[in-house]
């Protein structure tokens, strides 16, 4: 412990209190602030400290790790803020970077639940005052006991307290299996963080060299000079190192500072005046040379507009995503339609044709003695030249009436219904009995004036409920007297030789 303008009546009367947010405080009597511990800190971040990166532009505090696992001496690995950008929080391994961790985009808050399935929420808080720039965690009220801790490995973990088995338990580690040290993807390459478990790739626009066995990632498309290129916008990621800091843009000036640099292979904009700033409000990076250490995470990161060659190839992989999947639905879609019509028109027809071959194997219908033998569509179709019009003699309310020759040179008429003479289907359902009753009655009627009130005695001989007309009101009309017969007056029974009727 330093002693730093601490008189010594002070330092006789001072006294040191342990707080509940693990803050070591020495107090004057008075209860000034002497010292505490969450000003020096070792190896480890407590929720609710303020780790100080740097006070009017001067490099601060460092988090330095152990030597080994038992060893607190002074160790490799160190975190802190980079003193020549300013704007990220790296790890050194000595005086090499290790891993950078982010860079500053006016978002104040960022944060996520630690682990995934939990309803844990660690908060990391990065604000910048002007003069003060400071790093902070804090944790959801029903989170357990947390802290984060720079291990003598150089790995930032998020350690939480498991009650079952007393002991930390890392939930976030960064690095993670060697992804995320600092370039360990390769130039253009990256490391995804977004599954379950992490993987380098090569940024859009890119592909692996198969001349390098390292992971190095070349551009599809070359870029040119003077041609017309395009940015294309990824989410969700870690900007890489080496940028260049470029004060007092707008997004739109951002993007023009690097579209007329033919240099430039990147840039990402933030607005940082929600972020409580002072001074200039806006942070526009541009990178020129290879894009060297970025990263892709579920939990945080922005918006970075790399510069890709205006090829066909490129277009095809940046909107493929977008055009494939309604292009596959759509096909989908017709597909089942096209099924669902063939198997309903392939069911009739199986239908249609077993009714055929049953009503031509019928002894009833089928017989060479009957009087109405059976003939098949295609007979009909024969006779009649295919329904031509040379062969039409009239058109009735239900369809065309045609003339035709069977094979044994037979004339006969045939009526073709149309498709509208089938059901009405607003009078499909089952009529009630007060309505059958009354269409029965009207039927007899109309029978009793045929054969007894009628001028002329009439006997229909093909009295069917298809020659039964019903009327808006359900008033029943005997129809179809072509093969009705006239009585004289004094007659009472006539003779036929051929069956007729249904």
């Amino acid at each position: 412990m330093t002693k730093n303008n601490v008189t010594a009546d002070e330092d006789a009367r001072a006294s040191a209190v342990l707080l509940d947010t693990g803050n070591l405080v020495l107090r004057s009597p008075n209860g000034t602030v002497i010292w505490q511990s969450f000003d020096h800190p070792t190896d480890t971040i407590l929720p609710g400290m303020r780790f100080l990166l740097s006070y009017k532009g001067r490099v601060m505090g460092r988090l330095v790790a152990w030597k080994g696992p038992d060893d607190p001496s002074v160790g490799d690995f160190s975190f802190g803020l980079d003193p020549d950008l300013g704007m990220q929080i790296v790890t050194w391994h000595g005086a090499k970077l290790y891993c950078r961790i982010s860079v500053w985009n006016g978002a104040s808050v960022s944060g996520g639940t630690y682990p995934g399935n939990s309803s844990s929420v660690v908060y990391q808080t990065i604000v910048n005052t002007g003069d003060r720039f400071y790093l902070m965690y804090s944790i959801s009220d029903d989170s357990p006991y947390a802290r984060i801790m720079l291990d003598y490995t150089g790995t930032m973990s998020l350690l939480t307290w498991n009650s079952y088995s007393s002991s930390w338990i890392a939930t976030s580690e960064r690095p993670s299996g060697g992804y995320g040290v600092y370039g360990s993807c390769g130039p253009f390459g990256y490391s995804d963080f977004t599954g379950a478990t992490p993987t380098c790739q090569c940024l859009d626009g890119f592909e692996p060299d198969p001349m390098n066995s390292s992971r190095v990632c070349r551009r599809v498309e070359a870029l040119k000079c003077g041609s017309k290129n395009h940015f294309l916008r990824l989410s969700g990621m870690k900007v890489p190192d080496r940028f260049l800091h470029i004060r007092n843009r707008s997004f739109d000036q951002c993007a023009a500072e690097c579209s007329r640099n033919c240099s430039c292979t990147a840039y990402a904009y933030a607005n940082l005046s929600s972020a409580g700033t002072l001074g200039d409000q806006t942070r526009c990076l541009v990178w020129t040379g290879e894009l060297v250490d970025t990263w892709k995470t579920n939990n945080y990161g922005e918006n970075l507009y790399i510069r890709l060659g205006d090829s066909p190839a490129v277009h095809k992989n940046s909107n493929l995503v977008k055009i494939l999947p309604p292009v596959v639905a759509c096909l989908l879609l017709l597909t089942c339609i096209a099924l669902v019509w063939k198997w309903v028109r392939r069911k009739k027809e199986i239908k249609k044709k077993l009714m055929l071959r049953y009503l031509s194997a019928s002894s009833e219908l089928g017989g060479k003695n009957s009087d109405f033998p059976f003939v098949s569509f295609e007979d009909i179709v024969a006779a009649t030249d295919n329904f031509s019009d040379s062969n039409m003699l009239g058109m009735g309310g239900f369809g065309k009436v045609y003339k035709g020759i069977l094979e044994d040179d037979k004339e006969v008429a045939i009526k073709r219904l149309g498709s509208g003479s089938g059901q009405d289907n607003t009078r499909k359902d089952v009529l009630d009995w007060l309505t059958r009753f009354k269409i029965i009655k009207g039927v007899a009627r109309g029978l009793l004036y045929l054969h007894q009130d009628s001028r002329l005695t009439i006997i229909h001989r093909d009295l069917k409920a298809s020659n039964i007309l019903l009327d808006n009101e359900m008033n029943p009309k005997i129809s179809d007297f072509g093969m009705a017969r006239i009585f004289g007056g004094n007659q009472q029974q006539g003779n036929t030789i051929r069956v007729v009727g249904t």
